[in-house]
């Protein structure tokens, strides 16, 4: 992957569309750039979470539960579909550094979004604060549910 590569153009609409709701930690248009059948694959679950619907909940989510968050690098695959974007934030006085593996459709709509934590203790932090907002509604997302 290169930061130089060329997103596909729907692609690069649409992670402009993403980067302008994190900043302004609005995302209600997060919608209108999911596919229907978008996958979230979470740093604390082995299976993904499928759906639109499972997408925008974890994400709408975790931009509550982040503190100081903010990307730091942007990288892309070569056939401009995908991007890897760095961050760092905050979860309660844990800080952490992850990456969102970012996958659009030529539409330019989110396929999958993968996110990867570290370090442990701050990936714990985090997950004991999804859970507790969400551990019961997330289980209905799961395949085979």
């Amino acid at each position: 992957m290169s930061a130089l590569t060329k997103l596909h153009p729907n692609a690069a609409v649409s992670l402009e569309k993403w980067h302008a709701m994190v900043a302004s930690k609005d995302l209600g248009e997060l919608d209108a750039i999911l596919h229907p059948d978008a996958t979230f694959r979470s740093p604390m679950a082995f299976k993904p979470y499928q759906s639109a619907q499972a997408v925008a909940l974890l994400l709408r989510t975790v931009l509550t539960v982040f503190e100081d968050f903010a990307y730091h690098r942007q990288l892309a695959s070569e056939d401009g579909l995908s991007v890897v974007l760095e961050f760092g934030a905050r979860v309660g006085e844990k800080r952490i550094k992850g990456i969102d593996l970012v996958q659009f459709d030529a539409d330019g709509r989110i396929v999958d979004f993968e996110v990867m934590v570290r370090p442990f203790n701050g990936l714990q932090a985090l997950g004991a604060e999804m859970g507790a907002r969400l551990g019961h509604l997330l289980p209905a997302f799961k395949p085979g549910a």
